[in-house]
């Protein structure tokens, strides 16, 4: 479906839980955010009612994000629903790796297509320190086997934090250049948690590249990864992998955004940093029927927003696990 700005909009994200088995310094604060009371989010079953109305509007692309999306008990029933769909063509998932490696073959069988992780540090203690949590092997076995079954492209998402995990930046450049695996750099966004420093720890995706061309020499544009993502790619010469740049903050995509967030709680949310939302839960739990929820889905595509306004601050009482990676 085309939106009013002559955006074809066919790619939609669920956040199928608001919960998260780490705590990235980022997102929320070490004790957590509170929990959605469980008969608020909506059931798996609710779920693949939203997907199927959606895959009328022409809704091919899927992303299943939270939270941590494996948290959520019978995950895998919900990828087997949308995999039967005929016009759902890409099964997609982004997980911070934890309980990957014990479901990745099960996931794989249940229609997953390719998976991004999402990993701030190469380093075991760094890695420790930003996810108070995480364990690095569990996570870096998880991408390993990610690469084996053939889930690609893999991706890793890289949120750039100045004073964090800058001084890494050459090392996962180096890592794109030994393994098929895609880097991508993510621009710091003023949300939730990491609100109020953002702008001190910002990192702008330009200083990231001028810093990875005077240790690597120009970059190579690259346009051949799989993705519906706004990331521009580049490539290292010889390299396996790529290096792919979000500039969410210093360059704005949303000319191109193609995407809906259905948030855990049934809100169908056309912009991240918009605050419109439209209650399917609601029209669920009165049984509308497929057409009904795809009229519902359309409304909020015929108003979705030019562009995002993040220069204007972020007035969400929720952090990102409670909207949706």
């Amino acid at each position: 479906m085309i939106d009013g700005y002559k955006r074809r909009i066919d790619y939609l994200r669920i956040s199928v839980t608001d919960r998260c088995n780490l705590r990235c310094v980022y997102c929320m604060p070490p004790e957590g955010v509170k929990q959605t009371p469980h008969r608020e989010i909506l059931t798996l079953e609710e779920f693949g009612r939203v997907v199927d109305a959606a895959s009328d509007l022409g809704i091919n692309k899927v992303r299943i994000t939270g939270g941590e999306p494996l948290v959520r008990k019978n995950i895998l029933k919900l990828f087997q629903h949308i995999a039967k769909n005929p016009g759902i063509d890409d099964i997609s998932i982004t997980t911070n790796g934890v309980l990957f490696l014990q479901m990745a073959e099960d996931l794989k069988k249940s229609g997953l297509n390719r998976v991004n992780f999402s990993l701030d540090s190469l380093d075991p203690d760094k890695f420790k320190e930003i996810t108070r949590l995480g364990k690095f092997n569990e996570v870096w076995r998880g991408i390993e086997k990610a690469i084996a079954l053939n889930l690609h492209p893999v991706k890793l998402n890289v949120v750039a934090v100045r004073g964090v995990n800058d001084r890494e930046f050459g090392d996962f450049a180096r890592l794109s250049r030994e393994m098929p695996l895609h880097i991508r750099f993510i621009e710091l966004m003023p949300i939730g948690e990491c609100n109020p420093w953002a702008v001190d720890n910002f990192i702008s995706a330009e200083e990231i590249v001028r810093k990875l061309q005077q240790e690597f020499g120009p970059l190579q544009a690259e346009t051949k990864v799989t993705g519906n993502g706004p990331a521009k790619y580049f490539r290292l010469p010889g390299a396996k992998g790529t290096l792919g740049f979000i500039t969410a903050i210093s360059e704005h995509f949303c000319s191109t955004c193609n995407r809906l967030r259905l948030t855990a709680n049934g809100q169908l949310r056309p912009c991240l940093y918009g605050n419109q939302e439209f209650d399917l839960k609601k029209a669920l739990r009165r049984g509308a029927g497929r057409q009904e929820l795809a009229e519902l889905i359309a409304k909020g595509i015929r108003q979705k927003p030019g562009q995002h306004h993040m220069e204007e601050g972020w007035s969400d009482l929720r952090v990102m696990s409670q909207i949706g990676g």
